[in-house]
């Protein structure tokens, strides 16, 4: 994989002005350490925020600027900053990164940590003092090594230069931050089980209300942001709202940059730091070059697994969550998928379902029982051996386990990928069916959604 920038060809050079995420990256892929970040403007923003800028005044701008959360969800940031209770006397709170990240075919955050650590930090030590948090953990995904080592030295360098710890920039406020391996667990990515596996509990979701805001990490408030959306806190503290909003393209409803990226067989597999706005179709040919020769587009996904299918004729999009919406699905991470022409549809929904089966984690009846049964009829149908009614069966599972169904997010965003598949792919499902002559005792009646 690869990253480039604004130009097809990386003939248009990163700057600050138009890439407030990536400006800083080396051209090496080496990560930027303390020394060379502050040299390229690393904690100027921190510092104006301590010196210039009033606790809720942060909040404020960056609600104003209209930062969303860049996890998958996009809900508004500064609003999210704003649920934090306001009472003075709750002196212990906490503020945690999610870096979870193991959604199938993203790995922004991974690049973000990875080759710029410092960011990261900066992006926390400015939110936590929005937000009068006196700890913040960043929960890493098990796999991610080398973010672990990059982002452990660069903690240990920030407290050495006394931008971590106790009275930071002589203003009186402490920050201490902790870098926390997780086990390894897709369910960690929802906000309420990676609490609850820091805590070291099981990593089920939480009931809510009340909201981490409230009740978080051991009972105490706490805000949990992922690694992009705290990575984009420094530029518009030091450069301002109305800069970080002219970034987007005309017609995005969000605001600022995203990482996006192209993945399976394209000429030019890779991440770029976009505006919002730009087209999946611009995204899919200028950036990643199309498809590879001998190959041809079949569909692809907008962001991650767990969103769902669209064909070539859906590339004109705008890439933001409103112009996703349009064509029936969501952007999530914004890293996208191309699904070749050689690729059988029910295979790959049996693959990821195998996938999101597994990471259920069984607390609730629909995603506990419904996933697996979902692969076990798409493996029947796989082999050919499926039975007359099996495709309503998992129409019907796609409604059962739909939004607001189940206890939280987990089962929708399974079931989304395969409900797209079968509307836009059916007859290869409808393939896999045996001849009704041939055929043994249906595996259970349709499921009919409301009867």
């Amino acid at each position: 994989m690869t990253l480039t920038s604004f130009g097809p060809a990386n003939l248009i050079k990163r700057s600050a002005e138009t890439h407030p995420l990536t400006w800083r990256l080396r051209d090496d892929g080496e990560a930027v350490w303390l020394d060379e970040y502050q040299a390229k403007n690393g904690y100027a923003a921190a510092r104006k925020a301590f010196a210039d800028m009033a606790q809720d005044d942060i909040v404020q701008t960056v609600k104003d600027a209209g930062l969303k959360g860049r996890g998958g969800a996009g809900f508004p940031t500064g609003v999210k900053w704003g649920l934090m209770p306001k009472d003075e006397s709750i002196n212990i709170r906490y503020l945690l990164c999610n870096a979870d990240e193991m959604e199938p075919n993203t790995w922004k955050d991974r690049m973000l940590m990875e080759q710029l650590p410092h960011l990261l930090i900066e992006g926390m030590l400015i939110s936590a003092r929005a937000l009068k948090t006196y700890r913040g953990y960043i929960f890493l995904r098990g796999e991610y090594t080398t973010a672990a080592k990059h982002l452990t030295r660069a903690v240990e360098e920030a407290k050495a230069a006394g931008l971590l710890g106790k009275n930071i920039l002589g203003s009186g406020f402490d920050f201490e931050l902790f870098v926390h391996t997780g086990a390894g667990r897709y369910i960690c990515g929802e906000e309420t089980a990676l609490i609850n596996s820091l805590e070291g509990r099981r990593a089920n979701p939480r009931s809510k209300p009340p909201f981490p805001a409230a009740v978080g990490v051991w009972g105490k408030p706490t805000c949990v942001n992922n690694v992009e959306t705290l990575c984009n806190v420094p530029a518009i503290i030091a450069d301002g709202v109305e800069w970080y909003k002219s970034l987007a393209r005309e017609g995005s409803e969000d605001m600022g940059t995203k990482l996006m990226g192209f993945s399976g067989k394209v000429k030019n597999p890779g991440l770029w730091e976009l505006p919002f706005g730009v087209t999946a179709r611009e995204l899919f040919e200028d950036y990643a070059g199309g498809m590879r020769d001998g190959y041809t587009l079949k569909a692809w996904q907008p962001g991650g697994a767990g969103t769902g299918f669209l064909l070539p004729e859906h590339l004109d999009a705008q890439m933001y969550a409103g112009g996703i919406g349009k064509v029936g699905t969501r952007m999530g991470t914004g890293l996208a998928m191309a699904v070749d022409n050689t690729v059988n549809m029910v295979s790959l929904l049996r693959n990821m379902e195998q996938f999101f089966s597994r990471e259920s984690c069984g607390f609730c009846t629909p995603c506990r029982d419904g996933l697996p049964w979902s692969v076990k009829l798409l493996m029947a149908i796989e082999k050919g051996e499926g039975q007359p009614g099996d495709i309503e069966t998992l129409l019907g599972l796609v409604g059962f386990l739909g939004p607001g169904k189940t206890f939280c997010a987990h089962a929708p965003g399974a079931v989304e990928p395969l409900g797209s598949a079968i509307k836009y792919f059916r007859s290869e499902f409808e393939a896999g069916i045996a001849p009704t002559s041939a055929a043994v005792p249906p595996l259970a009646r349709p499921i009919v959604v409301g009867a």
